[in-house]
C-alpha cells in the first residue's frame, strides 16, 4: 500500500472519532452545567464549558476569538465553526476529504457515511445549537460516528487497509478518554467541593455516560460512583472498549497485522507493546499513590509518541 493511502485511511479514522468524541465532551458539559449543585458554594461560573475547550485542546485558539466562556459560543466553536479545525464540522469535512483521496479502498457502506454525514453537516445552521435542539444535533453527531466505525467493522477486508483505519480510531480513542478523565480529576471538581459530594456524583455520572459506561460500571462493580472504581474502568478494564487498556490492546492487534502482512516490525510495534504490557500489569493502588494526573499526562504524551512513530514508520 501506498504511504499516502495509508495517511488517508489512518486520518479518515482518526478525525471520525475526534468528531464523535467532541459530541460525547460536549454533551457532558450540558449535563453538567444543568446538574443540580447541592453544596452551600456555587461552583465557578462556567467551568464545565471550559473544560470542554481544555479537553479538546482548543482552549487557546478559543481564547484568540472569544474574550469570556458562554455555552452559546463554546457550543459553536466546537461544533460548527469553520475556522475552527478541531470542530465538529471541520473534522467531518477532513474525514470526509481523506476518504475521498482514495475513494477505491473503501466499501460503498463507509464512503456513503462519510458523504452523507458531510453533506447534512454542511447544512447544519446556528439553529441547530439553540435550546433543545442541542442535544439533537449532538446525539446525531454521535450516532454518524459509531455508524462509520460499524460500516468499516462490518463490511471492510481484514487486510492493511482496515488495519490503518483502526489503528486511527483507537489511538484517537485512547487519548480521549484520558483527557476527559484527567480533566473531571484534576480541574472540574471545585477544591471546596468534597469529593463524594453532590456535584462529584453527577460529574461522575457525566463522565461514565461520556464513554458509554454508565450501565458497565454498575454490572462490574454493582457500587455507589468511587474515583478509584470509574479510573479502575477506563483505565485499566481491559473489557472495556473505551478504556485505555483495550485501545492499546487493539493497535497492538493492528499493528500485528502490518507486521505480519509486511513481514517487518518497527519502533512503533515496540514502544506499542511496551505501553500495552505496563497497562494490563498495572494496579490502580499504584496509579493513585504515583499519582493520577501524571499517570494520565504520561499516557498522553507516550500516546502522542506513538501515534508520531506509527506515521514515521508506515505514513510518511
Amino acid at each position: 500500500m501506498l504511504s499516502r493511502t495509508a495517511d488517508s485511511l489512518y486520518w479518515m479514522a482518526r478525525y471520525m472519532e475526534r468528531a464523535g468524541n467532541l459530541a460525547r465532551i460536549l454533551e457532558v458539559a450540558d449535563r453538567m452545567a444543568l446538574s443540580p449543585t447541592p453544596e452551600s458554594v456555587a461552583a465557578p461560573s462556567n467551568s464545565e464549558w471550559r473544560s470542554a475547550l481544555i479537553i479538546s485542546g482548543t482552549e487557546w485558539a478559543y481564547s484568540q476569538k472569544y474574550s469570556d466562556v458562554t455555552p452559546a459560543q463554546v457550543l459553536h466553536f466546537l461544533a460548527l465553526d469553520e475556522t475552527n479545525p478541531s470542530s465538529i464540522r471541520s473534522c467531518i469535512e477532513t474525514a470526509r476529504r481523506n476518504g475521498r483521496s482514495m475513494r477505491t479502498a473503501l466499501t460503498r457502506e463507509v464512503w456513503e457515511n462519510l458523504n452523507d454525514t458531510w453533506l447534512e453537516v454542511r447544512g447544519a445552521t446556528p439553529q441547530r445549537l439553540a435550546g433543545s435542539h442541542v442535544r439533537g444535533f449532538l446525539d446525531w453527531a454521535r450516532e454518524r460516528s459509531l455508524q462509520f466505525h460499524g460500516a468499516a467493522t462490518g463490511t471492510m477486508l481484514r487486510d492493511d487497509t482496515y488495519a490503518f483505519t483502526r489503528l486511527g480510531t483507537f489511538v484517537e480513542r485512547g487519548d480521549n478518554t484520558a483527557r476527559i478523565l484527567d480533566v473531571k480529576y484534576h480541574i472540574l471538581l471545585p477544591e471546596y467541593a468534597p469529593v463524594g459530594g453532590g456535584r462529584d456524583y453527577y460529574q461522575w455520572a457525566a463522565i461514565l455516560r461520556a464513554v458509554s459506561a454508565h450501565r458497565s460500571y454498575r454490572y462490574i462493580y454493582r457500587d455507589s460512583y468511587k474515583p478509584w472504581l470509574i479510573a479502575d474502568l477506563l483505565i485499566l478494564r481491559e473489557e472495556m472498549p473505551r478504556s485505555m487498556t483495550a485501545c492499546l490492546g487493539q493497535i497492538v492487534q493492528h499493528l500485528g497485522t502490518l507486521a505480519e502482512r509486511y513481514g517487518q516490525r518497527h519502533e512503533c510495534h515496540r514502544l506499542a507493546g511496551q505501553l500495552y504490557s505496563e497497562m494490563r500489569f498495572a494496579k490502580i493502588s499504584e496509579v493513585f499513590q504515583d499519582g493520577l494526573h501524571e499517570f494520565l499526562s504520561d499516557f498522553i504524551s507516550r500516546n502522542m509518541e506513538l501515534s508520531d512513530q506509527i506515521r514515521t514508520d508506515f505514513l510518511m
